[in-house]
């Protein structure tokens, strides 16, 4: 059993270090760093993920990944972030699918955060072409995504689009929402709380770990509490780190 990752990926960068005193030209804090840490994000962390989960699995995306980075700095002490710099933000190149033989997959995830890497019309057409679809996107929905399976979206991105939806698409609709766990067809399915230490790729290792189950199972119900579980277990560590 294996699964297909289709979306564009950048390097997550966490630099950690220290601010001990302001800067004397202007009342912002002095930061020194101590170390950091690098690894593959966005739709490269959804991968990840599933590798650490033992999912055998394949990954489409841009080639130039490690040069597009979006850098955080981080207090190391109490891992409150200052500022991130988005870097190389326009160098996404478009994918080309039609070489993918999708049938050689049981399941594919789209990892679209809306960075020009996959169109409307892409997702649409993977979605026909496959009989299980996860799509985890940053785009307005509409009836492009109608012929995907489900569609993973968070509460903020849910109440910016819900007022365009139809029953269609809302029935296809599994938001998560923090603290409180996730939604789907009405029904919640509800998280222990946890200390959160950083919420950065949650989102990415909640798909992953949905789709691993459901590729077992074949249970959405099963596969969302088990992408639940994933990530718990993430936000409780520091950086975007893998279940």
């Amino acid at each position: 059993m294996s699964i297909l990752v289709v979306g564009e990926s950048c390097l997550d960068v966490f630099m950690y270090g220290q601010c001990k005193r302001l800067c004397p030209e202007a009342p912002v804090p002095v930061f020194n760093p101590t170390h950091k840490t690098e690894n593959g994000g966005m739709a490269h962390n959804v991968y990840r993920n599933l590798q650490a989960l033992g999912v055998e699995c394949l990954l489409h995306t841009n080639n130039n990944y490690r040069k597009i980075t979006k850098t955080r700095f981080i207090d190391e002490k109490t891992n409150h972030m200052f500022m991130r710099l988005d870097e190389n933000d326009q160098a996404y190149n478009a994918c080309n699918l039609r070489r993918i033989d999708f049938s050689s997959y049981d399941v594919i995830i789209i990892s679209d955060y809306d960075k020009g890497f996959l169109s409307k019309e892409d997702i649409n057409f993977i979605g026909k072409n496959h009989e299980y679809v996860f799509l985890d996107t940053k785009k307005i929905l509409g009836p492009w995504c109608k012929s995907v399976n489900y569609i993973k979206v968070n509460l903020d991105e849910y109440e910016r689009t819900k007022h365009i939806l139809d029953e269609e698409i809302c029935d296809k609709l599994i938001i998560t929402m923090g603290s409180e766990g996730a939604r789907y067809n009405g029904i919640m399915y509800p998280v222990p709380k946890v200390e959160i230490k950083d919420t950065s790729g949650a989102g990415d290792t909640f798909v992953a770990g949905m789709a691993a189950e459901f590729i077992k199972s074949k249970d959405i119900q099963k596969a969302i509490k088990y992408g639940n579980k994933c990530a718990t277990k993430v936000v409780q560590r520091k950086g975007v780190s893998v279940i």
